[in-house]
C-alpha cells in the first residue's frame, strides 16, 4: 500500500490460486483486488472503516471491471484508486490495475465504484452526509473541488 499524490495503491502478487485453467486470473478476483484497495485506503486513512459508532455505514451501489489484457500468476499489480467524483452524500472511485514490470508498468485493467453514505437503521437507511473525515482523506486523490455549500472543511 503507497499514497502518492494522485492515486492510493494496493500492490498485489497474483497467487495460482487466483487463477483458472487457462493460467489467467478469474474475473471475480479483480472485483476483490479493488475491494481491497478501498479497505486498505480506509483503514489507513480515518479511524472507521464501513462504520461509524452512530450507524452512519459506506453502501457500493455500483461496480464495474473492464479488462484490458489477461493476468497469470505471480504478475506484480498496482492497483491505483482516484476519486473520480466527490458529492455531498456520494463519491465515486476509478481504479487503475497495473502490471509492473522492469520494462516499465502495463495497464491491465481499469474499474469504477460508487459509494453512498448512509445512516439510519439498516432496513430503513437514509443518505447521509460524507463524514469530514472521510472527506478529508478522500480529498487528495480527487480531480476536482468537492462541493462544500452547508459544509465546513
Amino acid at each position: 500500500m503507497t499514497g502518492r499524490a494522485d492515486h492510493f495503491a494496493y500492490r498485489h502478487t497474483v497467487a495460482f490460486a487466483e487463477t483458472g485453467l487457462c493460467g489467467t486470473a478469474d474475473y471475480v478476483n479483480y472485483l476483490h483486488w479493488q475491494s481491497t484497495c478501498r479497505q486498505r485506503f480506509l483503514s489507513e486513512a480515518i479511524p472507521f472503516a464501513e462504520e461509524t459508532p452512530d450507524g452512519t455505514r459506506l453502501f457500493t451501489l455500483q461496480v464495474d471491471c473492464e479488462l484490458l489484457e489477461a493476468v497469470r500468476a505471480l504478475d506484480q499489480l498496482s492497483i491505483r484508486m482516484r476519486v473520480a467524483r466527490l458529492g455531498h452524500t456520494e463519491f465515486d472511485l476509478d481504479f487503475e490495475y497495473v502490471r509492473e514490470t522492469r520494462d516499465g508498468d502495463t495497464p491491465v485493467a481499469r474499474g469504477r465504484q460508487r459509494v453512498a453514505v448512509m445512516s439510519g437503521p439498516a432496513d430503513a437507511p437514509v443518505p447521509a452526509l460524507i463524514p469530514d473525515a472521510l472527506a478529508q482523506a478522500l480529498a487528495p486523490y480527487a480531480a476536482g473541488p468537492r462541493p462544500t455549500a452547508g459544509r465546513q472543511i
